[in-house]
């Protein structure tokens, strides 16, 4: 690989490094990737340029499985303008929004009340639950004015708290802390430990103050924590079923779980609880009793994951439900773990059932979306996991990248023993779990483990982003809006995947966005069923003409300039 070299200013000027990219397509494979970086790199001051190009790597995978390496989960550089959001927006938004029953409270001036109202498209289905109740749709904050800021609010939590009881009747609050919160100092966990025993429910609290950690995925962890402590483990009455299973990760953005459970069911597999889309506060209490977890966002909630193998004894697979075949994979995976034939069997004749309507959507709609270009910037495991479905329709990604993303989520859980703790991981608890004396189970025996192992079956294992693109592919952590300007002008991808901050400024320069944190207004995308919406869309958006219309008529035809004859 070709070493890059910090410019200074004025040394490659923009205007002279685009000149020639910006008339027509580029690929790839006829520009070298470690130019186009140099090129874009060249527009910061040395030390900004020199941070940026270790989190912009080009990539490149060895005989071994090793990757170069990236740097990731640091600061934003001040000034960049980048795509991630706070450690509240991570806790609230991402792991607990999502639960239909628990009363989530942000405590706070109201300006982050707007996130305490769902904003995410996570549905649910009230009615699998005997109360019905269903809060996601409802927006609870205490509104901090300057008295509470300057004289604390823990007072006004109090009665918010009683307020949401005494009008709802919920099984549980939560109680996220903004960054003011944190800043004068309110214990909400003394409020909430008060309020628990005052009303006789599970009031709980978590200190998620926006500033905490460089991206919201100090909120997942934090969320994990809290979720850990005081709801896990609460009750302990062992769910009918034969093969029982939690899924992690998957937050039912626009149906998603709910094709995912209907696989499930198909094949006899019992869905114990969801962390967090279509979930419940009590399927997260008996969450403990399942056989296996399996994590599809790696990030969000690999933690809980480790936990809960730790104190009961649960282990945990990596899974992808994204890509008819990565469904496929992973289903069998899910059989291979509990070694049943009846399981096995059934888990093929489903296959055999759905794939059929999947490889007929995806003849039809391939010959138009075979060569097409995309590239994916989403939180997650996101950016990974549809590459798959883009694959499926003969699409290539050019590039690729998280906005909150560890090291280990491209790199690999490998690398884990050289990730350094920074002072920003150190704000986080870590809790110190240890095996339960009662009710520790190992699901798996040490000799069935290891002959699972020994035929390639993986346990608490992820192997990243990055072994799975090609040699040449740019990888990129937390890309600024500077960064996705540039490589739209050079590239002109034909699809650009993102979420709603990105979404009006990319589709100005012509180019469709999907938006992959909410999915727009389409969905489900996740197992068979997703996939083939997801062919349909992909096709309507990379084909539509509306995109021609996008260049302003005098920037397609520009006035002749001419000069009088007599001059």
């Amino acid at each position: 690989m070709k070493t890059l070299k910090c410019f200074e200013i004025g040394d490659f000027p923009m205007a002279e490094a685009a000149k020639d990219l910006s008339t027509e397509k580029v690929t790839l494979d006829n520009l070298d990737p470690e130019e186009v970086k140099a090129r874009i790199m060249a527009k910061y001051p040395p030390k900004v340029a020199r941070k940026r190009s270790k989190q912009f790597v080009i990539n490149k995978v060895g005989e071994d499985g090793k990757t170069p390496v990236i740097n990731a989960n640091v600061r934003t550089v001040p000034g960049l303008m980048g795509q991630r959001g706070c450690c509240y927006a991570g806790c609230k938004g991402v792991v607990l929004g999502p639960t239909r029953d628990i009363i989530n409270i942000t405590h706070g001036p109201i300006g982050c009340g707007f996130y305490s109202w769902l904003t995410r498209r996570n549905q649910t289905d009230p009615e699998s639950t005997p109360d019905g109740h269903n809060f996601m749709t409802y927006c609870f904050s205490t509104d901090m004015q300057d008295e509470e800021i300057i004289f604390g609010g823990e007072k006004k939590l109090k009665q918010a708290i009683q307020e949401a009881y005494d009008n709802f009747k919920p099984k549980a609050i939560a109680v996220f802390s903004t960054c003011p919160v944190g800043l004068i100092g309110d214990d909400v966990h003394s409020v909430c430990r008060e309020m628990k025993e005052k009303l006789g429910i599970n009031v709980f609290g978590f200190s998620c103050e926006g500033y905490k950690g460089v991206s919201q995925s100090a909120g997942h962890h934090i969320a994990n924590n809290g979720i850990f402590k005081h709801v896990v483990g609460l009750d302990d009455t062992i769910k009918e079923g034969k093969y029982r299973i939690n899924l992690l990760g998957e937050y039912n953005i626009g149906g998603d779980a709910f094709e995912i459970e209907r696989i499930f069911d198909k094949c006899g597999i019992t869905q114990v609880a969801t962390y967090s889309g279509n979930s419940s506060i009590d399927a997260f209490a008996n969450s403990h009793t399942a056989d296996l977890n399996c994590i599809m966002c790696h990030r969000s909630i690999n933690y809980v994951a480790e936990m809960m193998e730790t104190k009961f004894g649960v282990p945990w697979i990596k899974v992808n439900f994204i890509g008819a075949h990565a469904t496929a994979k992973s289903l069998r995976k899910i059989a291979q773990y509990f070694g049943e034939q009846e399981l096995i069997d059934k888990v093929e004749e489903v296959i055999a059932e759905e794939l059929p309507e999947v490889e007929a959507a995806c003849a039809e709609v391939r010959p138009r979306t075979e060569g097409k270009r995309a590239m994916l910037f989403v939180g997650g495991s996101r950016a990974h996991h549809y590459q798959e479905l883009f694959g499926e329709l003969g699409m290539k990604t050019l590039s690729a990248g998280y906005e909150f993303g560890h090291r280990d989520d491209y790199e690999g859980r490998k690398v884990l023993p050289d990730i350094k703790v920074d002072a920003d991981s150190r704000n986080i608890e870590e809790l110190t779990i240890e095996k339960d004396p009662e009710r520790f189970n190992p699901r798996i025996s040490e000799e069935r483990k290891a002959e699972l192992e020994k035929a390639g079956f993986a346990f608490n294992d992820y192997d990243g982003m990055m072994p799975e693109m090609p040699d040449g592919a740019m990888v990129i952590d937390d890309l600024s809006q500077w960064e996705t300007d540039q490589l739209i002008k050079i590239f002109k991808p034909d699809l650009f995947c993102a979420g709603i901050k990105e979404k009006y400024t990319v589709q100005k320069h012509g180019i469709p966005l999907k938006q992959l944190h909410s999915y727009d207004y389409g969905g489900p995308y996740a197992g068979f069923k997703g996939a083939i919406n997801f062919y349909h869309e992909i096709d309507r958006m990379v084909n539509s003409r509306v995109w021609e219309y996008m260049k302003a008529p005098w920037d397609k035809n520009p006035e002749l300039a001419a000069t009088y004859a007599c001059d």
